[in-house]
């Protein structure tokens, strides 16, 4: 299982960023030497026109003191005069018309180049909150199909110091293949602890747990088939640790459809996993960016910087959008995607989230 996780993760880990700031820049600078270009090749000809305003006007001179001789070397004068004005002119709209085309262009070069970072963000938000959903639903199966263990039936049915040695040992058989837990714990109706996989590491036995949601939401159950999946807490019975708690009742026979006799809980070692996958996301060169796991409530459950988790709160500004991006007033990007669940898995309202500092 946690093999699975780590092909996921080198998936997004090993994907090209594309660097699109370093091709807006690279347009943008080729835009700005045309412009330049434009602007000098203008300025030459506008040199040229005055010269050649110049030369007209010394003609004048010259023609008005040849007199009648000179009249027709004046109207020659005049023309070139009138030519280089209008030369002058073309030159002058020329400029004014380049350079407000190409500072259009760098404008709207600049914003096909956010919205594409944005795009892109909002792919790596879907990316991370897909692979978390993907292994949470493995979780899903795990918790529903350990409930029908034989030992785990027999143990929740007829809980004596013989039932309750081999459930024991055989959840703690379980932990040793499946590392992304902490512990596995078999409660009875009542709440009461009365098997786990780990009771060298956590004394949780006979400690009662029927004041916790995911205990009472399991007694609800309609059939073995059903599951309760809970959001990130942390942990007191086991070292206050961020587990995500997934639940699922025992019946009787090990049938779906057999009476509940008791609840399976197994909680999942959430931080290292989590990590493992907003660490992972390549967002490219800024190295102020923060892939973030949020939950429903928008509070913070992983983060690629490790601040803030289940205490900061993310002023996520959503619009009725399940994904997108949006900068704030400070000029931050932020990017998001609601979870699309994964099988029978639907998720818990949860969201991945890209914030790229400006």
């Amino acid at each position: 299982m946690s093999a699975a996780l780590g092909r996921s993760t080198r998936t997004i880990a090993d994907e090209p960023a594309k660097d699109d700031s370093d091709i807006s820049a690279l347009i943008n600078r080729l835009t700005a030497e045309v412009n330049q270009i434009a602007v000098d090749k203008t300025k030459s000809i506008q040199q040229i026109t005055n010269q050649m305003k110049m030369l007209a006007l010394n003609a004048l001179i010259e023609s008005s003191r040849a007199g009648a001789q000179g009249a027709g070397f004046a109207v020659v004068a005049q023309e070139v005069r009138g030519v280089g004005q209008q030369v002058e002119t073309i030159a002058r709209e020329l400029e004014s018309q380049l350079t407000k085309r190409t500072g259009e262009l760098v404008s709207s070069i600049e914003r096909m180049s956010q919205r594409s970072l944005g795009e892109r963000m909002v792919d790596l938000s879907l990316n991370a909150i897909e692979l978390i959903d993907r292994n949470l639903y493995e979780r899903t199966c795990d918790v529903r199909w350990w409930a029908t263990d034989s030992a785990v039936v027999d143990c929740a049915a007829s809980p004596d110091a013989g039932t309750i040695t081999h459930a024991s040992q055989r959840l703690g058989v379980i932990l040793g293949a499946y590392t992304v837990y902490l512990d596995l714990w078999l409660c009875d109706l009542e709440g009461n602890v009365i098997a786990s996989g780990r009771a060298d590491r956590f004394r949780v036995a006979g400690q009662n747990v029927a004041h916790t949601r995911w205990f009472r939401e399991a007694c609800s159950l309609r059939s073995g088939d059903d599951y309760v999946a809970g959001d990130i807490d942390s942990q007191p019975l086991l070292g206050n640790a961020q587990v995500a708690t997934y639940c699922a009742s025992v019946r009787a026979g090990g049938q779906a459809s057999g009476e509940p006799i008791g609840v399976l809980a197994i909680h999942f070692d959430w931080e290292p996993q989590a990590r493992a996958i907003v660490t992972g996301v390549r967002v490219g060169d800024n190295d102020r960016a923060r892939v973030l796991l949020v939950d429903s409530g928008f509070r913070v459950i992983a983060a690629s910087d490790g601040h803030g988790i289940l205490s900061e709160r993310l002023p996520l500004s959503l619009n009725d959008q399940r994904s997108g991006f949006y900068r704030d007033r400070s000029g931050t990007l932020i990017a998001f995607h609601a979870t699309p669940g994964y099988e029978t898995y639907r998720g818990l309202g949860w969201y991945g989230v890209i914030v790229c500092g400006a």
